[in-house]
């Protein structure tokens, strides 16, 4: 009785829109793209690119220049982000390869997904994209949490074909679903759509775009040449024409594409009333590949070294970009080192809810680091990709590129783009920080989940 005549209290003396905020946990809105690197964006300076939705985002919300993926290889970043777990405790470490994709488990079933951990609050989730993560009984959006998913179970999907590997790979829950259309619009339209029938009700909605990822043979038709996928309109907004060949011209336009996706999200949110409540997180899920036809010469990681899947800061140091009006300040550049791993705490301590303490949880609540109020809430961060190690401690970056290589050294506030290499001249300062990382490979054996390489048989059709 106190608790409901509280809020009697609360309703008569407070707005009624104020009181139905505070009533009810913010939504949460989280934009994973694929492979875009931390030069893609205007907001990010590049100047060639269109990006204005992405960038107004970022003059609404907080823009961060030093905020990591821990594993630059799209399944284990994934895996990551959604247990907020580093990929040598979550048991998920390696690219699922075509097999794991369709039918594998891939990320253990002792891991919980953040949807799992929303749930109870009375949440509504939904995931549209790429997921990537395992796609065998058990393994599914819809059995991990997500109550509805439209997208592909793999990730190098043809965008207009939705084919990966000569097989149709869009799914909507479990059973495969063929739709005509532009797979970056198609995903942006359903998270729109989601977005306006959950008026309500609080949800999480997780939209891992595959785009802008590179386009290769496995996903091309027998003898049509990989090029960057992109409706003609965007290659005409620069001024070029639809068909124009050029690798660079579609890959901008492609990236413009996207924007539009994103902004269309956006408007559905402020459509639906909702854009004071509603936390917007939009981060890449590693930094671009630079390889011939991967996106070598036409992607950008500047100014950083190499790109993904390199340890280097090129492929795990991306751009992200967080909105929540009055939670977070418009216009703020945060410079705190903080990574995908603390997004779970960020929308747990969001909703109301706690860390779970049954397992060991790596990410650290960022809100005060991104409000400017507290620095890093890491005092170092590991990354891994293969046999590729690094850490970062404060400005200090470790990195072995390859299992038995000699160790590097870099100052990153000297020198962020990795070019010359203090190994030598500091050895006890490699030392130390060496044994950190092997301190770090021990201790997270502890609450780590086997990984699982079973692939359930398919079923002959």
């Amino acid at each position: 009785m106190h608790r409901a005549f509280r809020y009697l209290l609360a309703a008569m003396v407070l707005p009624l829109g104020l009181f139905a905020n505070e009533a009810r946990p913010p939504n949460l809105l989280l934009i994973y793209l694929d492979n875009l690197g931390y030069g893609d964006l205007g907001c990010y300076g590049n100047r060639e690119v269109r990006t204005p939705r992405m960038d107004q985002l970022a003059t609404e919300g907080v823009r961060c220049t030093d905020f990591y993926v821990v594993s630059p290889g799209c399944t284990p970043s994934r895996g990551a982000l959604l247990t907020g777990r580093y990929p040598q405790r979550n048991g998920l470490m390696h690219q699922l390869v075509t097999s794991e994709n369709w039918t594998g488990i891939g990320l253990p079933h002792r891991e919980r997904l953040l949807p799992q951990w929303l749930k109870p609050a009375g949440y509504a989730t939904a995931c549209f994209g790429k997921w990537n993560i395992g796609f065998a009984p058990g393994s599914r959006p819809t059995e991990r949490g997500f109550d509805e998913f439209f997208g592909c179970r793999s990730g190098n999907i043809h965008y207009f074909k939705h084919t990966y590997h000569g097989e149709y790979d869009l799914f909507r829950g479990t059973e495969r679903h063929r739709v005509e259309g532009y797979s970056t619009d198609l995903f942006a339209n359903a998270a729109a759509d989601c977005i306006r029938r959950h008026g309500e009700r609080p949800w999480f909605v997780y939209l891992p775009f595959n785009a802008p990822h590179y386009v290769s043979t496995v996903n091309t038709a027998p003898g049509e040449t990989p090029q960057w996928h992109v409706p003609g309109r965007h290659l005409e907004k620069y001024g070029w024409p639809a068909d124009d060949p050029t690798e660079k011209h579609r890959y901008l336009a492609l990236v413009s594409a996207l924007d539009e996706a994103v902004g269309r999200v956006l408007d559905s949110v402020d459509a639906a009333g909702q854009r004071d409540h509603t936390l917007v997180m939009l981060v890449s899920d590693m930094g671009a590949i630079l390889r011939p036809t991967h996106g070598l010469g036409v992607a950008s990681n500047a100014p950083f070294r190499d790109g993904a899947p390199s340890v280097y800061e090129g492929g795990t140091r991306v751009p992200a970009i967080f909105r929540w009006p009055g939670r977070l300040p418009a216009g703020q550049v945060c410079k705190a080192m903080l990574s995908h791993l603390d997004l779970l705490p960020l929308c747990l301590g969001a909703a109301g809810l706690t860390v779970p303490e049954d397992r060991v949880i790596d990410g650290r609540d960022p809100l005060p680091a991104l409000r400017g109020e507290a620095a890093s809430p890491h005092e170092r961060l590991f990354f891994s990709y293969g046999s590729s190690l690094a850490l970062r401690e404060g400005s200090l970056k470790l990195v072995q590129p390859k299992s038995g290589s000699p160790w590097e050294l870099y100052d990153l506030a000297r020198d962020p783009g990795e070019s010359t290499d203090l190994a030598a001249a500091q050895p006890e300062v490699v030392a130390c920080l060496v044994q950190q990382v092997k301190a770090w490979h021990l201790e997270a054996r502890r609450d780590a989940s086997p990984p699982e390489r079973a692939v359930i048989p398919r079923r002959k059709k």
